[in-house]
């Protein structure tokens, strides 16, 4: 079930239009990501006998950390494509206020308002 309510924070509101193209940007997020994923595993296999190399060693670090931030977005996405469906998109996971439009256009997947993101990101 697709719940297409406005979501509204103070002057600014996510119209059934703006919700239509968030939801095919976390798509395209979720194909992109899940290519990237294809593409790193398949990368790590076809050089396994060269991983005596340091420089290989290297390479390999930095596909194996590109692959586990490429599986957090991913999961991210998933999750914000889950909430669309459910309904509770664009409601912060912690003040559970709206998130702002503004905001959902750059990071669509986020899960929380500005200032709650800041908050956390204080406390780390």
């Amino acid at each position: 079930m697709v719940n297409h309510r406005t979501i509204e924070d103070r002057n600014t509101t996510l119209s059934v239009e703006d919700f239509a193209a968030l939801r095919e940007n976390l798509h395209e997020q979720r194909l992109f990501r899940q290519e990237q994923l294809l593409h790193l595993s398949a990368a790590a296999t076809t050089r396994a006998d060269a991983l005596l190399d340091q420089r290989a060693a290297a390479q390999t670090e930095v596909r194996v950390k590109l692959a586990a931030s490429a599986r957090m977005v991913l999961a991210d996405v998933e999750a914000a494509l889950a909430r669309m469906d459910q309904g509770g998109y664009g409601t912060c996971h912690l003040c559970r206020g709206p998130i702002a439009r503004e905001r959902l256009m750059i990071v669509p997947q986020a899960r929380y308002c500005a200032r709650c993101q800041q908050v956390r990101e204080a406390g780390r």
